[in-house]
Formats: C-alpha cells, sequence, structure tokens
C-alpha cells in the first residue's frame, strides 16, 4: 500500500522590509529597502527589484559582462561570463545578518526626488508637530 501521509510543508521567512520612515499614511514605501533570500545561504539587499547594494556601499543594476548585449558563443566566452557573474554575486550577496545590518546603514541615506529618507521623516515629524517644513 502506498504511503499516504502528506509530506511536511517547510516555512521560510525570505524579506524583511528595513525603512526609517513609519508606514502610517506616509509614502513610506518609496523610501524601503528590502532584504531578500536569494538561495544557498545568501542575502541581497535591494533599493527596488533590480537594484543591489555591493559591498562597496554602491548600488548596482546587475552583473554586465563584458562581452556587451550579446550572449556568450565560445566555451572561453562562456567560461568567462560565468566566472564574472559568480565574482559579481559574491559582492552582492551577504549572510542574513550582514545583509540586514547594511540595509540598516544604508536607509537613512535613501533618497527620493532628492529628498533622504531621514529628511522625509523630519518633515513628516514637523508637519504632525505643526511645526514649518
Amino acid at each position: 500500500m502506498p504511503n499516504t501521509t502528506p509530506a511536511e510543508p517547510h516555512v521560510q521567512a525570505v524579506k524583511y522590509t528595513v525603512n526609517c520612515v513609519p508606514e502610517d499614511g506616509f509614502d513610506s514605501h518609496v523610501f524601503a529597502l528590502t532584504v531578500e533570500y536569494r538561495g544557498d545561504g545568501r542575502w541581497g539587499v535591494f533599493r527596488n527589484p533590480h537594484c543591489c547594494l555591493g559591498t562597496d556601499g554602491q548600488w548596482s543594476w546587475g552583473y554586465s559582462w563584458e562581452g556587451g548585449d550579446r550572449e556568450p558563443e565560445t566555451d572561453a566566452e562562456w567560461d568567462s561570463y560565468h566566472k564574472g557573474r559568480e565574482a559579481w554575486l559574491n559582492e552582492h550577496r551577504f549572510d542574513e545578518e550582514t545583509a540586514l545590518k547594511l540595509a540598516k546603514q544604508a536607509a537613512p541615506s535613501v533618497s527620493v526626488n532628492g529628498i533622504t529618507a531621514s529628511e522625509a521623516l523630519r518633515r513628516r515629524n514637523a508637519a504632525a508637530g505643526g511645526g514649518a517644513r
């Protein structure tokens, strides 16, 4: 008789939101960073779905192969592509603790239309307290 016991589901948290601006009616989502699980114990820090933080503190739109927009053709080109991509990933993926630390460090300086999260929070607090903007 076949085993009819269902497999035990695996549950794993895969995303954090890091933001200096509270989510209480203000457009805080535009200042949010996310820390997302990318497999193999590695996490990325994202400004939007495609822009991620590197170990150098700079934001990147992803790996760019030296061959440009064309697809690698030869074995040597594919080898170059994969080595370059792995190097890029190693600079843009972290353990969970490091990714959260980097996101917290970057969050105050997230900028939207020239306004940082810290400035948006100051303006929000001033408006709530009746102060000048």
